[in-house]
């Protein structure tokens, strides 16, 4: 019986990079994680350039298996592959749940609000850029209030942002935002 439970976990965390689990499977793999059991070993198996397809299909398990792996010495490479992803909900949902776990390198975090200003910047549909743009302006908003970026380091690029898109609500209430924390330029 163990066994064949293990097999069905192996088999599972093939699966999650494939297609988006069911409750219950995400809850057994997410055990077997915080237990340190067959899936622990199974990180070994996920190479970074897997990354985006579990982002993208599993972004919670996607968080649960980034924060093990922060203790280890290929997290970089991982924190590599999240900077080079194309830019999601999801991708931005696990960016946003692993600062508020981890303290992640400002030059990450820098690189990675650079990489979202410059994606909604060469998004050539209004209307999907203009979705990327609420979102991208929430993430932001969010990483501000929780102080896990120092604004003064990307003040001009978050401003610039915010006015090339100023008839979008969201960026005009990241722009107030910005000016209440009356922070000083640069």
């Amino acid at each position: 019986k163990q066994w064949y439970q293990r097999r069905v976990r192996g088999k599972l965390f093939i699966l999650a990079q494939r297609q988006v689990l069911e409750p219950r499977q995400y809850e057994l793999l997410k055990q077997e994680l915080c237990e340190g059991g067959e899936a622990l070993q199974n990180l070994s198996s996920l190479s970074p350039s897997a990354l985006p397809k579990l982002v993208d299909k599993n972004p919670s398990l996607a968080v649960d298996i980034l924060l093990l792996l922060a203790q280890t010495q290929q997290f970089g490479e991982y924190l590599t592959i999240l900077l080079n992803m194309e830019l999601s909900l999801h991708s931005m949902e696990v960016v946003n749940k692993i600062t508020a776990n981890l303290e992640l390198p400002p030059q990450f975090i820098h690189l990675y609000i650079r990489s979202c200003i410059t994606s909604c910047t060469n998004i050539t549909d209004k209307s999907t850029q203009h979705r990327f743009v609420r979102l991208v302006c929430v993430f932001l908003t969010a990483l501000i209030r929780n102080q896990v970026v120092n604004v003064q380091d990307i003040l001009i690029e978050i401003q610039a942002f915010c006015i090339d898109h100023s008839r979008i609500r969201e960026a005009t209430g990241l722009f107030r935002l910005l000016k209440s924390l009356d922070v000083k330029e640069i």
